[in-house]
């Protein structure tokens, strides 16, 4: 987490020190939920080795995958994390996954601490945002073979851990459709 912190913000030692009291451990089994529905995220995780998948469950039931997050990427439920509102979605693991967890109250003493801190946040945030319109952008231009490609491209390593139905659904395609982009591309 220390090295991503560094890369966004140049740190001096004391500043990424503080880390080292608020950052706790967790591991989550396959298929363990960092946070559901309804609940209030009051943390933003980093993956040290793992995948997470968020999803909600869409007005027919089914579930809807609306997010990856891979090792060396942060996690959180994040308009819930800021309004203090109940999540919306889900977040489970995909396989063993180790985190490194920051809470809300951790957060707070970062930000307080320097004006670094403050900034790195706000770039962080504007970095989610920047993600988060570009995969509504993709949904309108791109086709999922498109998208197919794009993750293909950035994240190959991962693809076969993901079971077929999630990639799908986060590609907003059905599987038997995501099967033909596959064989397509080999």
């Amino acid at each position: 987490m220390k090295s991503v912190f560094q890369s966004i913000q140049d740190f001096s030692k004391d500043e990424l020190s503080l880390l080292d009291n608020l950052i706790t451990f967790r591991m989550l089994k396959k298929g363990e939920f960092l946070l559901t529905e309804n609940q209030v995220c009051n943390e933003i995780v980093f993956i040290k080795k793992g995948i997470l998948r968020s999803f909600f469950l869409n007005h027919k039931g089914d579930e809807i995958t609306n997010c990856f997050a891979f090792e060396n990427e942060f996690m959180a439920s994040f308009a819930s994390f800021i309004t203090q509102e109940k999540a919306e979605e889900n977040v489970q693991a995909l396989v063993d996954t180790q985190l490194q967890v920051l809470d809300r109250k951790a957060l707070e003493k970062l930000y307080q601490a320097s004006i670094n801190w403050q900034e790195t946040g706000r770039k962080l945030t504007e970095m989610e945002f920047v993600n988060l319109q570009k995969r509504m952008v993709s949904f309108q231009k791109l086709s999922g073979a498109q998208r197919y490609e794009e993750l293909y491209k950035n994240h190959q390593k991962y693809l076969q851990l993901i079971p077929l139905q999630y990639l799908a659904s986060y590609l907003g395609v059905t599987p038997r459709h995501l099967s033909r982009i596959r064989k397509a591309m080999v």
